[in-house]
């Protein structure tokens, strides 16, 4: 066959037709369709659109797919940053995404959920009286606590100004218009303080800076040429650090959801098994990353169907961890599901798939785990709450999809 009998989305363009849909444009036409590979049109350019574990076992295939130039810039302007991990190929990959790696140690992870134990206490302690907004609340625990982790020097009174400039970020990251401008003008001031402090580091003038801590070990980290990066380059790459842990409270905000939607569930978390099964159902249930994108490196030919090289190509997330032929009724939250779960690189992407060393999985994957158990341990073990009268409902075309009243609860106690 040639390109030609690639199922196609008929029409100019449809980047309105994806901005209504959201997360389930990619299914609504797979389905159409009755493919899993099908071409569309959008911002003007031609666009593959995949779901399913074949798919994406092809998709991070990095001998036929580059993530260079895939992202739009709009996007590399908010959420990723210019010259950042997610754009490299390659040795230049392999080694930039070894420097994240390098952080999450059995012991490093740990750490982390330490601190995020131990904010959690401070934050429901000073707020014990009032109606808590999780989502907010979690953004702000999630800021301090991947401050510390990475030993970002912070004053107290400068948390909520941390908070809004990384969750700009990710909140805002492919809006128009002034919420756009906004995320750009967030992530600027962002580079521009962590430019400065790495300065610092490498001038020996930042006496509160760890020699153990990950700033210092990306100030410090040299490229395959044995060169430091440039200042612009690590400020990329520590927010590349700062912004997923903070965006970690969409999840969070979708476990306290399950635990109001599923009480029945709730009520069994007791043991580590239990805890995990639950917050995994939670990453594969609730949609978080729409789809990841990458272009073709040169031509090739897949089953019925030829990719040309430069084509932008979509792998849909959210369509693949609810594709039928991976779960069995993918509608239905069931944390039993995770029992014996044969998970492969390419069978469960929430945040991405393929291989963590080599691949383009997300190197904070392990982390988002982590804290989540934490959290949802000391929510349903450690913490009397009553849910407040509120609107839980969420739209499917908002990217990052909150809660309407970010889940609101009250009557917070310690046990």
């Amino acid at each position: 066959m040639t390109e030609t009998n690639m199922p196609k989305d008929k029409g100019l363009d449809h980047t309105l037709k994806l901005l209504d849909e959201g997360y389930r444009f990619v299914t609504n036409r797979s389905d159409k369709f009755e493919s899993r590979v099908f071409e569309t049109r959008l911002l003007g350019e031609k666009t593959i659109c995949m779901v399913g574990e074949k798919e994406a076992e092809l998709f991070y295939d990095n001998t036929k797919f580059s993530r260079k130039d895939a992202s739009p810039g709009r996007i590399q302007k908010t959420l990723f940053g210019e010259g950042g991990v997610q754009g490299l190929d390659g040795a230049d990959h392999h080694h930039r995404k070894a420097m994240f790696m390098s952080l999450m140690t059995e012991e490093k992870l740990k750490e982390m959920s330490a601190i995020i134990r131990e904010e959690w206490e401070q934050e429901m302690e000073n707020r014990s009286k009032e109606e808590i907004q999780v989502y907010q609340a979690a953004k702000y625990v999630l800021t301090k606590s991947a401050l510390r982790w990475t030993g970002v020097p912070y004053e107290q009174e400068d948390i909520p100004e941390w908070a809004d400039q990384l969750s700009d970020m990710f909140e805002d990251a492919g809006a128009v218009g002034w919420n756009h401008w906004q995320a750009r003008q967030s992530r600027s001031k962002a580079e521009e303080r962590i430019t400065g402090l790495v300065e610092r580091v490498r001038n020996n003038k930042a006496e509160e800076v760890s020699k153990d801590s990950a700033v210092y070990h990306f100030a410090m980290h040299r490229d395959l040429n044995e060169e430091l990066l440039d200042t612009s380059i690590v400020a990329v790459e520590i927010l590349n650090l700062l912004r997923p842990i903070v965006a970690i409270a969409v999840y969070i905000d979708f476990v306290l959801l399950a635990v109001h939607d599923y009480p029945e569930e709730a009520g069994k978390l007791e043991s580590e098994e239990d805890l995990h099964h639950f917050i995994q159902e939670v990453r594969r249930f609730y949609p978080f990353f729409p789809v990841a994108p990458a272009r073709v490196k040169e031509d090739f030919t897949w089953g019925d169907y030829t990719f040309k090289e430069g084509t932008l190509t979509l792998l849909d997330l959210y369509g693949t961890n609810h594709d039928p032929d991976i779960w069995e009724r993918p509608d239905l939250f069931q944390p039993q599901r995770f029992q014996g779960w044969k998970e492969s690189p390419f069978n469960f992407i929430p945040q991405g798939g393929g291989e963590f060393d080599i691949g383009h999985r997300c190197a904070g994957e392990w982390m988002t785990m982590d804290v989540l158990k934490t959290t949802l341990n000391f929510f349903v073990n450690h913490l009397s709450f009553e849910f407040a009268e509120q609107d839980l409902g969420y739209e499917m075309n908002d990217i990052p999809p909150i809660p309407e009243s970010g889940v609101i609860i009250k009557g917070v106690q310690l046990k």
